[in-house]
């Protein structure tokens, strides 16, 4: 008996229900461990008596490389499927690891922790992961499944770095690198639930897959050359890109020197796990409410508030006096509009350029995001051992907020069912 359309519609959705939940667990594991390494400033640099700049260059490295290499891990996933990039990432995700946790010079990290953590992140991270749930589902829904996936490495943040922070306690950050290293070879057989190769389940407006519209098939079915091109052309494009450099910059600024700056004022070393955790807590609810208010307003005007947000909270932060209160306060606010950007941006970028190269395209975009967090990284450490103090930096990024804020508004937002008309024209 032939499949009807119903039918064909609840397998579909019950295929990106698993697609989602796989995705999600590699977030919660991956992510977990990237916002994790803060944790080992303290303790790495006093063990091996490194500047705090030679860590926070490390990182940086790790950030900008794997900015760089999400284009290409983007395309070979588009090009070749999802299943390969995310297997072969996350075992050299546990490589990397494995040999950072024996790294005993600024340039052992700098290498194991940096390129090679940095070449795996590109295919583990959230670009990829929501690329392959962005696919996964039509439109109407796309928003509030990207928003759910977001929340899982926000769920990743939230309880991964207490697991970590009780191992260096117990054993020492190299002893909690190689248990990560084994977790992380953990999920190499959840690749498995993701495409082979690509295939087109979905047409533009939502439906299950069929044969798609005239216009829609000439748009999907481009070159990958014409796709960039024609984003290229696109100021929208580079509007995004821009505000995500301001998101790289937030984000790793804030993760990496906030349990240093929770110590410098005197408090607890538990107050920086739980102000991580705090933060993961927030984005839970932040991504998730993002993607529910993408789904009913323009999501440029959105993104636009989130931006505005953070640079308000940051500033009432900076002006008021550090205490557990203030930094738990601080923690849930900027987790409300921590990593929620990410599903807008990534929607967002769909619903301009289709979703047949949008692991390429949003790779694009995000190394803007990781030039922003290469800089905030770097920035900070330096910042610090130059003045003895994150000041300066503080105030960078609540400027760099009301930038980005600005730069989402002359976005112009094609109509879902418009879309690949418009690109046509």
């Amino acid at each position: 008996m032939a499949m009807t359309h119903s039918d064909q519609a609840s397998a579909n959705l019950r295929r990106a229900v698993i697609v989602l939940i796989c995705a999600s667990v590699i977030l919660v594991v991956g992510n977990g461990i990237r916002t994790s390494f803060g944790l080992m400033l303290v303790p790495m640099t006093t063990d091996l008596g490194w500047s705090r700049e030679s860590f926070s260059l490390a990182l940086a490295i790790q950030n900008f490389v794997w900015g760089a290499a999400q284009p290409f891990a983007g395309a070979l996933a588009d090009k070749f499927g999802d299943r390969r990039v995310i297997a072969s990432s996350v075992g050299l995700y546990a490589v990397g690891l494995f040999l950072t946790a024996y790294s005993s010079t600024p340039l052992d990290f700098a290498v194991n922790g940096g390129v090679l953590i940095g070449i795996a992140m590109s295919g583990t991270g959230i670009p990829i992961m929501l690329s392959v749930v962005g696919r996964s589902v039509p439109e109407s829904r796309r928003s509030l499944f990207l928003g759910i996936a977001g929340s899982a490495g926000a769920l990743g943040q939230a309880t991964v770095v207490h697991g970590v922070q009780f191992l260096i306690a117990s054993g020492g950050w190299g002893w909690m690198l190689l248990v990560l290293s084994v977790a992380s070879a953990a999920l190499i057989p959840l690749a498995a639930a993701f495409a082979g190769r690509l295939h087109r389940q979905f047409g533009p407006a939502g439906s299950p897959s069929g044969p798609p519209a005239p216009a829609a098939a000439s748009f999907d079915e481009q070159s990958m050359t014409r796709a960039i091109r024609s984003a290229g052309r696109n100021g929208g494009f580079w509007y995004l890109s821009g505000g995500f450099f301001v998101c790289g910059f937030h984000v790793i600024f804030i993760q990496t020197p906030l349990p240093a700056y929770i110590g410098d004022a005197g408090l607890s070393p538990n107050l920086a796990a739980v102000s991580i955790s705090v933060i993961a807590i927030g984005n839970i609810f932040g991504s998730i409410i993002a993607g529910m208010l993408g789904e009913r307003y323009r999501k440029r005007t959105v993104l636009s508030g989130l931006y505005f947000g953070r640079a308000v909270i940051i500033a009432v932060f900076v002006l008021s006096p550090v205490s557990e209160v203030s930094v738990l306060v601080f923690s849930f606010l900027i987790g409300l509009v921590w990593l929620s950007t990410v599903p807008l941006t990534t929607a967002l970028v769909a619903q301009m350029f289709g979703i047949r190269y949008l692991a390429t395209l949003f790779g694009l975009v995000f190394f803007g995001h990781q030039l922003g967090s290469f800089l905030g990284a770097w920035l900070g450490g330096y910042v610090y051992d130059a003045t003895g103090s994150y000041d300066i930096v503080w105030w960078i990024a609540i400027a760099l907020g009301v930038v980005a804020a600005a730069l989402h508004w002359p976005i112009r937002e094609p109509r879902p069912r418009l879309r690949f008309a418009a690109q046509q024209a």
